[in-house]
């Protein structure tokens, strides 16, 4: 056997097994199971149905809480919608979102930043950080609100259905009850 029929072998042999052995985090994510899956919110279906989905089900509003996830709307760009927990809440018109499949195709990202820019500061469209252009970008998204599980951090000081000033909160202020994978 040649060298270069050797090494092809070899090469042959090595991929085989790095697919055998791929972790199972290295999945392709849709943002609908991801959500569910980090937030703990059981809807099912595409993201354009969750805000629908959860009424009657799940509290509902125009204020960011920790655990809570954000309903985008259905656009021309993103037909099926998009839905993103909330991972900590900066300010008042300010959040940063934990999703899935946003910056690159299946891809997860942690902790991005996600800023109110409705004019009646009511969460009703909003910029997201976009990984290939490395900042929010000019393109704003509209949304339905934000949809609170069990796992939301409490904050009886919000009036979910207008916009109040927010304290700081992070995932550490989650009791261990509740909480969140990653």
């Amino acid at each position: 056997m040649n060298f270069r029929a050797f090494a092809a072998r070899f090469a042959l042999v090595v991929s085989c097994s790095l697919m055998a052995t791929t972790p199972a985090m290295a999945q392709f994510w849709q943002c609908a199971p991801y959500a569910r899956t980090i937030s703990g919110i059981e809807i099912h279906g595409n993201a354009n149905t969750w805000w629908s989905q959860a009424a009657g089900h799940y509290a509902r509003g125009h204020a960011p809480k920790v655990g809570a996830v954000l309903a985008f709307s259905s656009t021309g760009r993103m037909r099926l919608g998009h839905v993103a927990m909330v991972s900590e809440v900066v300010s008042d018109r300010e959040v940063l979102l934990t999703h899935a499949n946003w910056s690159r195709r299946g891809g997860i990202e942690r902790n991005v930043r996600a800023v109110d820019v409705s004019e009646a500061g009511d969460w009703s469209m909003v910029k997201v950080w976009y990984g290939p252009n490395g900042g929010l970008g000019t393109s704003s998204y509209p949304t339905k609100g934000f949809i609170y599980s069990d796992r939301a951090a409490d904050n009886d000081s919000v009036d979910t259905d207008t916009q109040q000033p927010l304290a700081r909160m992070t995932l550490a202020s989650l009791s261990m009850s509740d909480e969140i994978s990653f």
